[in-house]
């Protein structure tokens, strides 16, 4: 009897931080202790990891086993450690060689009959895994494609105990995942069951939709029920470029300790949308927990698009909690047990009806709401929110005629993304040797420093500035829409 070593990985948000796991079989009453600051999911492994090993035909050490999971402070949580937990035994135990196991890393959760089953947040931690250099981790067979996506690291994919015990005794490797296939984030088509040529009847708002994706802009729509709002914020994905290797590893990432990266897809190459429901809670939209934080919308729509219908009807500390991660491109979730930060970089699209009865007066209709009810429904958006938002569009009804012309001038999604695409990469050029790709996210002080227009194009804003009608923080606002509308020229 002695002790063996291994490793394993645990996650704090999105981070992936290297945990050792040992193992002592030695003298002493006959038990399984866990020692670590492990949560009540890590702590029912005991109890999985023995049924895995007895029921693959493999000896129980009779004896005193204490587990311990190194660095003792730092929480650790998810059964992703069962794998690394029973290897690290088996090597104490002698049935594995204990420098077969001191390298590699191993994540997945064990099933009562010895199976290797996947878990959330593979990628991450593979990740974090990689940043020891040319490593070898062992995954689960599911988990498999969505581990190969990182560079430079091999991948060992395992479909039950038995198997890794083999190749851990003979050397035997099982196949290993190939890399290349996924070395670039795979081109994704655009659905043919969501163009921007649907809407019609809009053309100053198909334009503003045109203009926040060349720069990455946040927009609010306002107007009455039924004029294509929502059908406009959910082809705004569809004129954005395809994301880039870096990004679409970190929305995959994000997706991943989620629990939502689709099975079919281990690479996320398109922006995603995100479209929570009104009743959404402040936990559910900026992310948090009692136990494992989770992403919320804001992380979830990271590189992307978030999108929230009938604004005024979310509760107000909601809406005023997307100020800080608008500013800041990431949001800090803290709890007792430490604080978490998650990646939200993401474009954000209000729309809004005028009043709660969301009666059109310029169609005829009379509108039963005061002037009191309009401006406290409107006031749910506080001024600070709104400041953040680039641009405000006010779409109305369209009549029958208005319909009928508009449809010779509507264009479809991969027009206006092939022109949303060059005034990207005019931006990129332009921003070359920064960490900035687009408008939005260019800093206030290079903004008005390398950027800044000319004091002729600056006076109307400067005026407006001056008497109080537009905050510094607006004049910002105007100064990157303006840039986006002149590198889509």
């Amino acid at each position: 009897m002695a002790v063996a070593r291994t490793r394993s990985v645990a996650l704090v948000g999105v981070a992936g931080r290297t945990v050792e796991v040992e193992a002592d079989v030695g003298n002493g009453l006959a038990g399984i202790h866990l020692i670590g600051l492990p949560d009540t999911a890590l702590s029912e492994a005991r109890d999985r990891v023995r049924s895995a090993m007895v029921n693959s035909n493999y000896p129980w050490p009779d004896a005193r086993i204490i587990v311990s999971l190194f660095p003792a402070s730092l929480p650790k949580r998810g059964s992703q450690f069962d794998l690394a937990i029973a290897v690290a035994i088996l090597g104490a135990a002698g049935v594995v060689p204990a420098e077969r196991i001191a390298e590699p890393f191993f994540l997945g959760e064990l099933g009562l009959d010895g199976r290797i089953r996947a878990v959330r947040g593979v990628l991450p931690s593979v990740l974090g895994a990689a940043k020891h250099g040319d490593v070898t981790v062992v995954v689960p067979s599911g988990n498999s494609a969505e581990a190969a996506l990182v560079p430079d690291v091999k991948v060992i994919p395992v479909a039950d105990l038995r198997q890794l015990v083999e190749w851990l005794r003979k050397g035997d490797e099982p196949p290993s995942v190939e890399q290349e296939e996924y070395a670039e984030p795979p081109k994704s088509t655009i659905s043919p069951d969501i163009d921007l040529a649907d809407v019609v009847g809009q053309p100053v708002a198909r334009r503003a939709l045109e203009v926040c994706a060349a720069g990455g802009h946040n927009l609010w729509m306002l107007g009455p029920p039924g004029t294509g709002k929502t059908m406009l914020a959910e082809r705004l994905p569809t004129l954005l470029p395809d994301l880039e290797l870096d990004h679409a590893l970190e929305v995959t990432a994000i997706h991943s300790v989620a629990g939502v990266l689709p099975p079919n897809a281990p690479m996320m190459s398109r922006p995603p949308f995100v479209s929570p429901h009104h009743t959404a809670t402040a936990a559910a939209i900026i992310g948090g927990g009692s136990t494992i934080v989770r992403p919320g919308a804001v992380s979830l729509a990271h590189r992307g698009v978030l999108f929230m219908d009938e604004a005024p009807e979310f509760p107000r500390h909601v809406l005023d909690a997307l100020r800080q991660p608008l500013e800041s491109g990431r949001v800090t979730v803290s709890r007792s047990a430490g604080s978490v930060t998650f990646p939200a970089r993401f474009m954000l699209i209000l729309a809004a009806n005028p009043c709660p009865c969301a009666q059109a007066e310029d169609q005829g209709e009379t509108c039963k709401c005061s002037p009191t009810i309009r401006r406290r429904y409107l006031g749910r958006l506080s001024g600070p929110l709104l400041d953040r938002i680039d641009m405000k569009v006010t779409v109305a009804r369209s009549s029958r005629r208005e319909l009928l012309a508009d449809r010779q001038f509507v264009e479809s999604s991969k027009t206006v993304a092939e022109r949303v695409l060059v005034a990207r990469e005019r931006a990129a050029k332009r921003l070359a040797g920064t960490p900035w790709r687009s408008n939005a996210e260019v800093p206030s002080s290079l903004l008005h420093a390398d950027y800044r227009p000319s004091d002729e194009a600056m006076h109307p804003m400067t005026a407006c500035l001056d008497a109080g009608t537009l905050t510094a923080r607006g004049l910002d606002r105007v100064v990157r829409v303006a840039w986006s509308v002149f590198w889509q020229r």
